[in-house]
């Protein structure tokens, strides 16, 4: 039935189930403050029983601090006042602090009097934490240093802050309803926000660096931060962009950038940043196909200029000489400056040889033009170097270097040019030195190793002698003979290396055959450089006293006839100190030469050896033949030894020994062999039958 109707216990049993049922905590207290009433509500935010409450001070519910509030409300109550609705903390048994909203309610007899106060709490606890959460985000969207701006999912702006409109210089009503593509700015491209976007569809986040313009056109550097918000079912419903104006920081790094990479006196591309603007055309020209040019540019005369007028009016000149090169050249070429009064040039795509030297000539007429500096007329010159890529197939640092070096031959051939740089000539001296090197370390990593070639009498059968000839037992190329290498490194100190190692070598060989039993004299070639180095005796006599088993009479010293001797008197005294020391020597490849009668003359040589090429063709050449009876017959004429090279055939040795002459080395006798296969050779060897007949 209506509750109009209800009789009074009726009534009082739906006010007991509404009190009971409520989550708010409806209180009782009577006017000393003393707890009457205590409902499930009330225990649920307070965390009290009924039985814990009822009689006990509403005070056990304040803090301390707010204690003086009930007594403003008893007090209002006296007074008749009505207390109106407010917030405030009250606590928790477990000693938390509520935020609870309060509504108190006067309880009066039936003749007015008061008894004392209902009181209805609401826990906004969770309420307050969220307007708190909320007003701290509004604050942190209103008073940021960084701009927000929040856009639907087409991009159209809905909402911006303060710091938004500061830094971009528009106004709220401006930009509202605007697409944010309104800011960019020249400075970048279009790559950077697509790639940005990419990311932003993605992984739903991107950041960056971007480049943005402010209202009146200014340009400025932000740190753009963008994030996707989407709502509980995954629906795409706004974007949120933050970005800092950080171009102090962008303008400062540029500057400290262009100090970096630029030279303080003519604002030129310093060494620094040429050697990443040259790397960068050298794989555009490869890339394209094209050619590239490097020009190094020296000026003659600028150390007088420094010298008479001082380093002000020198720098003056530096800077208006660099000016008019930069002129001359093309917006693609780069001009750097290395220091001092050298510069570099790259010219990018040369067509062709004409195109670079007029460029060239172009910049050679700019610095020869006068200068007026401080009323002064200066004029000077420059001497410049150039090489091109990929001609010279080089790295960066040495087509620098090769143009550097063309420089100077510019310079040393009379300044106010040019010199193209030769990289075939260049390429043929770096594959000697490269072969220089692999000698060098051959020596050293003991590839060398000597071979002998027997030296007999074909008449009576006997073993003169070997003559050591150098081997390289090349890991991968076999055995090479002399000719392979030794004239790479004729007349350089590698070659005094070279002989030193052969003549430890064979002494230490001939040491070891004699352990075995056999004594061999053995004949070693020497150069003319070797023989006039200084101290060259007293080198051989310390070699020879490590070795005190062989007899310096056992060791034949051979000089080509070809040497160039340029001191025949400090040569003979040379050659007369080693004999007294016991040492023979001989004149190898005899006839070859022109000055065979002066070597006869003024030389102590023992033994004349015929060169093989008049030997090998004696048989079929009249003029060979004479040649070698001429020699046989000066030999015999000034007391000296004879022996023929090239020896090849039985017909060789029986046409030498009808001439007279007995000696003879050549395949015919053997080849040149590893010193382990000598001794059975010598055990071995018999001589042609038809060498040891009688003459007719």
């Amino acid at each position: 039935m209506p509750p109009s109707i209800l009789n009074i216990d009726t009534a009082l049993e739906y006010f007991r189930a509404i009190v009971e049922s409520t989550d708010d905590a409806i209180i009782g207290k009577n006017i000393d403050g003393i707890i009457t009433s205590w409902n499930p509500g009330a225990q649920a935010i307070f965390g009290y029983t009924p039985g814990e409450m009822i009689g006990q001070s509403i005070y056990t519910l304040i803090p301390l601090d707010r204690r003086s509030e009930e007594d403003t409300i008893v007090k209002k109550l006296r007074q008749g006042e009505r207390v109106t609705h407010f917030e405030t903390q009250r606590v928790h048994k477990d000693g938390r602090l509520l935020e609870v909203s309060v509504t108190v309610s006067p309880i009066h007899d039936k003749h007015g009097n008061l008894l004392g106060a209902s009181k209805i709490a609401r826990n906004i606890t969770a309420q307050k934490a969220v307007q708190a959460r909320l007003q701290l985000i509004s604050n942190v969207f209103t008073h940021s240093g960084e701009g927000v701006v929040i856009t639907d999912p087409q991009g159209k702006i809905l909402e911006v802050n303060l710091a938004f409109t500061r830094i971009t210089g528009y106004d709220y009503g401006e930009v509202i309803g605007e697409h944010p593509r309104m800011f960019r700015s020249s400075r970048q491209g279009p790559e950077v926000y697509a790639s940005m976007w990419l990311a932003l569809q993605t992984t739903g986040h991107a950041q960056g660096e971007v480049w943005s313009r402010r209202k009146d056109g200014e340009a400025y550097a932000g740190l753009l931060t963008v994030s996707a918000v989407h709502d509980d079912n995954g629906a795409l419903k706004h974007y949120i962009g933050l970005f800092a104006d950080i171009t102090p920081l962008r303008t400062q790094q540029e500057r400290l950038e262009h100090v970096a990479h630029f030279d303080a006196l003519t604002d030129l591309p310093n060494r620094l940043l040429l050697a990443d603007r040259l790397k960068q055309a050298m794989v555009m020209a490869r890339r394209h196909e094209q050619s590239l040019a490097v020009l190094y540019l020296d000026l003659d005369g600028f150390k007088y200029v420094n010298d008479r007028y001082g380093h002000n009016v020198g720098d003056e000149l530096l800077i208006a000489l660099s000016q008019r090169m930069k002129q001359a050249l093309r917006e693609v070429d780069t001009l750097a400056r290395m220091g001092g009064d050298e510069f570099v040039a790259v010219l990018v795509d040369v067509k062709t040889m004409q195109d670079c030297v007029r460029m060239v000539e172009r910049i050679l007429h700019a610095c020869a033009e006068p200068v007026l500096v401080e009323g002064k007329v200066l004029q000077i010159s420059a001497s410049m170097g150039l090489t091109l890529y990929p001609q010279d197939d080089v790295d960066a640092d040495q087509l620098m270097r090769h143009a550097d070096k063309a420089m100077y031959e510019a310079k040393q051939a009379g300044k106010n040019r040019y010199q193209l740089f030769d990289s075939a000539h260049e390429a043929e001296l770096k594959s000697r030195g490269e072969q220089l090197a692999r000698i060098a370390q051959a020596l050293a990593a003991g590839e060398l190793t000597l071979y002998y070639q027997p030296k007999v009498n074909m008449r009576t059968g006997e073993v003169l002698g070997v003559e050591a000839l150098i081997r390289w037992m090349h890991p991968t190329r076999g055995i090479l003979a002399p000719a392979a290498f030794l004239p790479l490194i004729e007349g350089l100190p590698l070659s005094d290396g070279v002989a030193a190692w052969v003549l430890d070598f064979a002494l230490a060989q001939m040491e070891a055959w004699q352990r075995q039993g056999l004594v061999l004299p053995v004949s070693i070639n020497i150069s003319a450089r070797q023989l006039q180095h200084a101290g060259f005796v007293a080198d051989l006599s310390e070699r020879l006293a490590l070795h005190p088993t062989v007899k310096p009479a056992s060791l034949e010293l051979e000089i080509l006839e070809t040497s160039a001797l340029a001191n025949m008197d400090k040569v003979s005294c040379i050659m007369r100190q080693c004999r007294d020391m016991g040492v023979h020597f001989a004149v190898d490849d005899f006839g070859t030469g022109y000055s065979s009668l002066t070597y006869l003359k003024r030389l102590p040589a023992g033994t004349l050896k015929i060169d093989q090429s008049f030997v090998r063709d004696m048989l079929v050449d009249r003029d060979d033949l004479a040649i070698v009876q001429g020699v046989i017959s000066l030999a015999t004429a000034f007391q000296r030894k004879v022996i023929a090279e090239g020896v090849e055939t039985l017909e060789h040795g029986v046409r030498l020994l009808a001439l007279g002459c007995e000696c003879a080395q050549g395949y015919g006798v053997a080849r040149p062999m590893p010193a382990c296969e000598v001794p059975d050779w010598v055990a071995g060897w018999q001589p042609h039958a038809a060498w040891t007949q009688p003459l007719p």
